[in-house]
């Protein structure tokens, strides 16, 4: 089944990177092993996936620990993080998508200097403006993009958001394309080696609408495992 659907996505994935004018292969596709067995996991790897994506630390570990033998994994947080559990996430995770403050950045850079670790990290930004999500508001984003540059142990790729959950994902296009936007308009201040590149949006529901408007990375589950 998993094979099947990947196959599926993949169409999918090709066409919206057609109609925005990129390769397939410029878009990651990221599976979101929230509640998933280890044997899901090790049959989406024998299916080409590598990226893998979890949402809270304890679940993390487990399965980090079990695939840990795996060679080319590349581990994404995805969920919200509390400051205090940077130290275990930095140990695993390749690259952390939820960032949303400045006290949680140098907790990361704390830690990441500990074990010499350059930690990549997202911001995530709450485009939408609902309090039932994480993320810092557009209008201070700015200021923190330049607080946690004077980090050494942390490098920010680029932006993260979720998206409102709607029937339709039209009714999303326009908080995507706000993301992008913000994206570039930061990137008009940015000396060209510490420009944002990375948009990390899109999810089951609407990953291809989040493609059109410039997604970088997607973040899958039901799509895969189900």
């Amino acid at each position: 089944m998993i094979r099947e659907n990947l196959d599926k996505l993949k169409l999918r994935i090709d066409l919206a990177c057609s109609k925005a004018g990129k390769k397939s292969g410029q878009v990651t596709l990221v599976a979101v092993t929230k509640n998933r067995a280890v044997s899901e996991i090790k049959e989406a790897i024998a299916c080409g996936l590598f990226e893998i994506g979890e949402n809270r630390i304890q679940e993390a570990l487990l399965k980090f620990n079990e695939l840990n033998q795996v060679s080319g994994l590349k581990w994404h947080l995805i969920g919200h993080l509390q400051s205090n559990k940077a130290k275990e996430a930095v140990k695993i995770f390749d690259l952390i998508h939820s960032v949303d403050s400045y006290k949680l950045a140098q907790e990361i850079n704390k830690q990441a200097e500990k074990i010499n670790k350059l930690q990549q990290i997202l911001i995530e930004v709450n485009v939408s403006g609902e309090k039932s999500k994480f993320g810092i508001n557009p209008d201070g984003l700015t200021d923190l993009i330049r607080q946690v540059s004077l980090l050494n142990n942390v490098k920010v790729l680029g932006l993260m958001t979720v998206a409102p959950i709607a029937q339709d994902p039209e009714e999303v296009r326009p908080y995507f394309r706000k993301l992008r936007e913000i994206r570039d308009d930061i990137n008009k201040l940015q000396t060209p080696d510490s420009k944002l590149l990375t948009l990390s949006m899109g999810m089951t529901d609407d990953f291809e609408v989040a493609i059109e408007e410039g997604a970088d990375i997607i973040r899958l589950g039901r799509a895969i495992f189900e």
